[in-house]
Order: structure tokens, then sequence, then C-alpha cells
């Protein structure tokens, strides 16, 4: 076995990483939900603007750690190279246990959800097996062999879990595109738009805290822009080609999740967008827009950006159980680079196991409500590194505008503030999870140097 990852990915695959992480089913569903607590199609359009440029701004805060150490890890090497080896082995802990299984069980099982538009064989009603309290639906069987095909695919090299990238990426966004034609030449009513934009607006304090606390969705519709740091030891010249990967990636995401947006105000009445059915706007404009048939389309389209999404996510997670190992942090065998292939296959294999897990239990859904409030921190956490690192290396090769961190920070702690005093169950829960790795670290210093 060899213990190095091999530098094959270009600046295309990068962005594609990034891209095809960050476009998942968020941006064809929250948008109900954040009308239902903006209450207006102007504040809704802003929600996303803001949700958007605080991406943007943490995304280029980044780049500049991203520039300067470029190990895979991620964020997890940023953490320990700035602060210590704990609050690293929390994030690492929280990315295992939730915050990156948690999400690609999601995708997967919306993948299988919206599969079963197409195949109604495959629903939760149809149970498979039910032994006692133990439930196995089509759907959950349809998503766990989603995961351990994306898994296998990405074992067999680095080549196979990009080309699959790329295909998707490209084939998710000339879709998203295709919609956003389709909603302006077919669909869009400069009445309906008119009148979603002058809908009454109160601001006030009051309508600031409820825009931060519904923030939420549109952020983590596209949460996953540092996933490429995870796999930065992968990636050609990383010092350029990763900050570039994440300004480009970002601002495309960005950028089509507005049109979409305007689509959907352009097409249909607020009401409809709050009350569309299973809060999928994206299928009840297509409805309106192609008749029954938009909702295959849909279901099409949101079943390839799934797709995508978990596999980018199952390609670049993995890598920092890798890391974590290599540091003797987690599980001395996930270290191990297959010869052959050079993908670090235990590490994949291990985080597979852990997803099934997830979606057989069934309730992954509300840790990642409970992890929201966790992964915030950890973003804050590591912006703020930006300013910590700068005084410890001695001459950093790439610097940011402060503008794009310090603005980052004062927004993030704000809906963190936001979420602590409307959400409180979201927050407590989330923290007791990132918590509850201290004794782990502890135990796991105590015996890292015996033999896993």
């Amino acid at each position: 076995m060899s213990q190095d990852l091999k530098r094959t990915l270009s600046l295309p695959d990068a962005i594609s990483i990034v891209a095809g992480s960050m476009i998942g089913c968020g941006i064809f569903i929250v948008s109900a939900d954040i009308a239902r607590q903006v209450n207006s199609g102007l504040l809704l359009i802003i929600v996303w603007l803001a949700a958007g440029f605080i991406t943007m701004c943490g995304g280029l805060s980044l780049c500049e750690l991203a520039s300067n150490i470029t190990d895979e890890g991620g964020q997890y090497v940023y953490l320990k190279k700035i602060f210590n080896e704990q609050i690293a082995f929390l994030y690492g802990w929280t990315l295992f246990l939730v915050i990156q299984t948690g999400t690609i069980a999601a995708v997967c099982v919306a993948f299988a959800k919206f599969f079963g538009i197409l195949v109604p064989f495959i629903n939760t009603e149809n149970l498979v097996l039910h032994i006692g309290f133990i439930k196995l639906s089509t759907q959950q069987l349809f998503a766990i062999c989603t995961v351990v095909f994306l898994s296998f695919i990405n074992s067999r090299g680095i080549k196979y879990g990009v080309i699959t990238q790329n295909i998707f990426t490209v084939t998710k966004v000339l879709s998203m595109a295709g919609l956003i034609i389709a909603g302006l030449l077919f669909g869009f009513n400069a009445h309906i738009l008119q009148a979603n934009f002058h809908m009454p607006v109160h601001f006030s304090f009051e309508t600031i805290n409820i825009m931060a606390v519904a923030i939420v969705g549109a952020l983590f519709a596209s949460i996953t822009w540092n996933n490429i740091t995870f796999i930065a030891g992968e990636v050609k010249h990383p010092q350029k080609n990763i900050p570039k990967a994440m300004v480009y990636g970002v601002a495309l995401v960005v950028a089509l999740y507005f049109l979409m947006n305007m689509i959907y105000l352009g097409v249909l009445p607020f009401e409809a967008i709050q009350n569309a059915p299973q809060d999928i706007v994206a299928a009840r404009t297509m409805s309106e827009i192609f008749g029954t048939i938009g909702k295959d389309i849909i279901a099409v389209i949101i079943m390839i950006s799934a797709f995508g999404c978990a596999n980018g996510m199952i390609l670049t997670g993995s890598r920092v159980y890798y890391k974590m190992a290599k540091d003797r942090a987690f599980f001395r065998p996930l270290a191990l680079i297959n010869r052959k292939t050079k993908v670090p296959v235990n590490s994949l294999w291990a985080q597979c196991c852990w997803i099934c897990v997830l979606i057989l239990w069934g309730n992954y859904s509300e840790l990642l409500d409970f992890v929201i409030y966790a992964s915030l921190i950890f973003y804050i956490l590591v912006t703020a590194g930006v300013f910590v690192y700068r005084k410890k290396a001695a001459n950093p090769k790439f610097r940011i505008n402060n503008f794009f961190p310090i603005t980052f920070l004062i927004l993030a702690t704000y809906i963190v503030i936001c979420l602590s005093i409307y959400k409180p169950l979201y927050t407590i829960p989330g923290l007791l999870i990132t918590l509850a790795g201290i004794p782990v670290f502890y135990i796991w210093q105590k015996f890292k140097n015996d033999k896993i």
C-alpha cells in the first residue's frame, strides 16, 4: 500500500466538484419554507441574494487558507494547524457523524423518493423486510444501493469518480438552465412577478431577525462549497486552482439559484409557492407550464442533481477521515491507500457503511436540523482562523481582502445568535452532538499509540 495521494485533478474538475456538490435538492424545495417564514416575494429574493453573498464571502475567505495550506482534509487541517487537535477532531467527529454522511443519506433518500415518482414500486410503504422494529422499505433499499454503487465507482480510482461528477454536473447545470429558459419563454408573467414584489413589507428589526432564521434553508442549499478543500491533496497546482474553483463554482451556483427563484416568482402566485405540494416549488412551477408531465421532468432533474451531489460528497468526504487516520485521530486502517487505484478505499467504505446505517435508522433528517448550528460555528471558527493564520505564518502566499472574512463573521454570527433565540431546539442538540466528541477525543488521545 502507498501512503500518497496523486495530484490528478484539473481546474475544470475542481469547478465541477464545487458546483456539483453544491447543487442538490435544496433549490427545488426550500423556497416554499422560506416563503412561509418571510411572507413576501421581495423578502424571498433578498434572502436568496443574502445567502449567495454570505456564501461568496465565506468561499473567498477560505480561499486564503486553501492557497496557503494545500494538504487534503480541508477545514479539519485548517483548524488543526491554526488552533489545536481537539477543535479539529470535533469538526471531523461531527462531519463523520452527521454533517457529511447525514447530508449524503438525505440526498440519496431524495434520489430514491423522486425515482419512485417514475417507478411507484420504490416507496416508503412497500416493505421488503419487517422484523419487529426493524423495517426496510424499497425506498431505503434503493437509497442504500445508490450509496454502495457510488462508493464502488469512487473506489475504482479518482478518475472514475471525477468522470461521473463531471457528467452529472454538466447535466444538472444544463437542466437548470433549461428550466430557467422554459420558465422565461413559456410561463413568465410580468403581472404575477409585480404582484409578488409589491406585497406589503414592514421592515423592522424583527423582520431582519426573521430573515436571519429563514436564510438557513438557503445557506444549506449551497453549504458544501468547502468540499473541494477536502480533496486538495489531489488537485494540480492547488494554490491557484482551488481558489479559482471555489470562486467560479460558487458564482455559477449563486447565479443559477437567483434565476431559479426569479422564475418561481414570475410564474407562480406567492400563495402557490408557499403551499407547493411537498414543498417542491420547482414541480409546481413546471406543472404550471407543461401540465402533469412537468412533475416527471422535475423528478428526473432532481434525480440528476441528487446523484451528482451525493457522488461529489462521497468522493471528497472520505479524504477527511483518511487524513484524520493519518494523524492517528481516527481508525488507522482508514489511512491506507490502495496501490493500484490510489484511493483511500477503507475510508470510502467506512463512510458508506455509516451512511447506510443513517438511512436504515431513518432519523438522519432530525440530525441534520440539529447540526446546522454546529456547522455554522465551525465555519465561523475557520474564518476567524484566517486572521490567526496570518500571525502564525511568516509570509502567506496569498491574502484576501479583509472585507470578506469580516463580513462573513459578522453575518454568520448574527445568524447563530438569531437561531439561538428563535430556534433553541436546533441549537442545543447540535451543540450536544459536537460536544459529545470531547470525551471521545481524550479517550482516543489516551489510546492512539495503541494498534487499532
